[in-house]
């Protein structure tokens, strides 16, 4: 499913650590594989991408959206 998104980029403390969107909402999204320009604290970017239904993690903090564009409103 492919979705656009606006919200905060995130690093949430699991193991290693994932990267995360959370949005202004209260959904997370787990970030697969990010481009290394979004693997910081980001205060605003919008993401478009695809929620990717197929795979699972070990962080489980809510959907895994593969990013397949960005655009950083914010730091």
């Amino acid at each position: 499913m492919d979705i656009t998104v606006t919200g905060k980029i995130e690093k949430k403390g699991f193991g290693f650590g994932v990267w995360a969107l959370a949005t202004p909402e209260g959904t997370t999204y787990e970030l697969k594989d990010p481009p290394e320009k979004l693997r910081r604290e980001i205060s605003q970017v919008t993401i478009k991408g695809k929620i990717r239904k197929d795979i699972m993690t070990i962080a489980m903090i809510g959907s895994v959206l593969e990013v397949e564009s960005f655009v950083i409103i914010s730091l």
